[in-house]
């Protein structure tokens, strides 16, 4: 060997460390949970998985001015990363709370099912940095992969395992869709760092080069998949109602700003150069997106389908700050998914405590009257709706404000426009939850039977329900009579109880949309250290 030796590449360890804590933590959490002691696993390892997120956000807020190569060049942490990575961690922060006493952890194992949510994160945290083809596609198989299994935690449902099954093929097929795209970009260019496809771009011309222009088609499908955007959206409304409620929760928010993060990373920076041959088309998915996902909505009686096609409208407006290719675009986009995450999981946590309180599940009759009997629960999921629909006060207002600047900003005025009749459609579903909670009357429901201290009956299917213990807020003692497949808490279909942590989380994730809309000068400071990642844009 003539006395060579073999280097690998230099690897900075502090860059790292918010990545590290959470896979790190991944593997203690997985032990802990083996433990015999129900404490350990019911308490133990939820409290572990939530310091794990606690000291990567820690670590990533110590870095948040960084900017600089890791591992070689395949990993950059930057004011794009960071600002993702404190939005994965904030989502995972939040469903740890809202699966705490969940049943899915109880069904999967608690190790099993903390170890998946924080090397989900992990994966995230992997693809929002990648800069090389190579460690996009890795981090988005570390992000898919524990969800397939997430999203069929709750074993005895069936809808919960056809939600797994479904994402599980749809995934995949979305996986190897943006393979191809990505091996034909890299036949095209030569080069797997965003950089050099960025440079072979630019020197050569590859514009109008099919090979390129298929790579950029393909790789639009197969991030069209992930993020929900139509007419790639099909699998959305199944998977989102089928799952366990947290586990929709954290799909809905994280697994989209980890899609549109490496949107923004390989469209407005390695393939800025031919932006004249796929900005149009993706601003006709656009179009196409928001208008399927807000008149999709309109006829839903389930409100996790209903946000299911929301969360698809609202791919739809996001998508719509990539389009322009511009600094004003990329920090309307990344803003928008800050408030996004919060109005999202202010309504989600609503919907996970009226299925613990009551028999009636996601339905919308679940949520009717709880302005009177559930003031605790009303105004987060109001807020939520206002929010979402783009009420001025709230932070969905600022975000469509923006992007709607972005879009006419960068030329594509009308796509504003086309925001703005989304917008309005989309009143007549959120309105329609206002009325519910505000209008109605609470359905004639039977008292539920009172649950005791102590160890629970069994569940349906016969695993033990943990003790709610001393923490539980009796946010509603009723519970309308039992529904087939309902899903049972304490023994009894929505055993009358509600968490205080997922009233938390609600009234929490309310106020700081509140927030936003009222005092956004914060987060647009924050959000501006994402241009940062992007010096060819204006």
């Amino acid at each position: 060997m003539n006395g060579r030796k073999l280097e690998g590449p230099a690897i900075d360890f502090a860059g790292l460390s918010p990545l590290l804590a959470l896979l790190g933590g991944a593997v203690v959490v997985l032990m802990v949970g083996l433990l015999r002691g129900r404490a350990a696993r019911e308490h133990g390892v939820p409290a572990l998985s939530f310091a794990t997120l606690a000291a990567s956000l820690g670590l990533t807020i110590w870095q948040l001015d960084s900017s600089e190569e890791l591992v070689a060049g395949a990993l950059a942490i930057d004011g794009l990363g960071t600002v993702l990575n404190i939005l994965f961690v904030s989502a995972g922060m939040a469903t740890v709370l809202l699966s705490w006493r969940a049943l899915a952890p109880r069904e999967s194992a608690h190790g099993e099912f903390h170890a998946l949510l924080l090397t989900s994160i992990a994966g995230m945290v992997v693809l929002a940095w990648s800069t090389n083809l190579v460690t996009v596609f890795l981090g988005l198989e570390l992000l898919s992969i524990p969800l397939y299994v997430l999203c069929a935690t709750e074993m005895r449902r069936a809808t919960s395992l056809e939600s797994g099954l479904k994402y599980l093929i749809v995934g995949s097929l979305g996986s190897a869709v943006f393979l191809y795209g990505l091996a034909l970009i890299y036949g095209a260019t030569g080069s797997t760092d965003f950089a050099g496809i960025a440079e072979a771009n630019s020197a050569v011309g590859l514009s109008s080069d099919p090979l390129m222009l298929t790579g950029i088609a393909l790789s639009v499908v197969g991030l069209g998949f992930k993020a929900s955007v139509a007419p790639f959206h099909q699998w959305t409304p199944d998977v989102y109602e089928g799952a366990p409620t947290p586990v929709t929760a954290f799909m809905a928010v994280a697994t989209k700003a980890a899609a549109f993060g490496i949107f923004l990373r390989l469209f407005d920076v390695a393939l800025i150069d031919s932006a004249t041959a796929w900005a149009p088309a993706l601003a006709a998915l656009a179009t196409v997106t928001i208008i399927a996902g807000n008149v999709g909505a309109l006829g839903q009686s389930s409100l996790k389908r209903m946000l299911a096609y929301s969360s698809v409208a609202q791919a739809g407006y996001m998508l719509a700050g990539v389009v322009v290719t511009s600094g004003l675009g990329v920090r309307a986009t990344v803003f928008y998914l800050a408030v996004y995450l919060v109005m999202n999981l202010a309504a989600f946590a609503v919907i996970i405590a009226r299925e613990r309180e009551t028999s009636l599940g996601d339905d919308l009759a679940a949520v009717e009257g709880i302005g009177a009997t559930r003031p605790v629960l009303a105004w987060p999921m109001t807020i939520a709706m206002l929010s979402l629909a783009g009420i001025p006060a709230t932070g969905g207002f600022i975000g469509k404000f923006f992007l709607i600047d972005a879009t006419v900003d960068g030329g594509y005025a009308w796509l504003g426009f086309v925001i703005v009749i989304g917008s309005m459609i989309s009143l007549a579903y959120y309105l329609r939850v206002i009325a519910a909670i505000w209008m109605r009357d609470a359905p004639a429901v039977a008292q539920s039977t009172p649950v005791p201290a102590g160890p629970r009956p069994a569940l349906a299917g016969g695993s033990p329900e943990g003790d709610a213990g001393p923490g539980s807020v009796a946010l509603g003692a009723e519970s309308p009579p039992a529904q087939a497949g309902a899903v049972v808490y304490g023994g009894e279909p929505g055993g009358g109880k509600a968490h205080w942590e997922v009233a938390l989380v609600a009234v929490l994730c309310a106020a700081l949309t509140v927030a936003a809309g009222v005092v956004p000068q914060p987060l647009f400071d924050l959000v501006q250290r994402c241009g940062d990642a992007f010096t060819n844009l204006v």
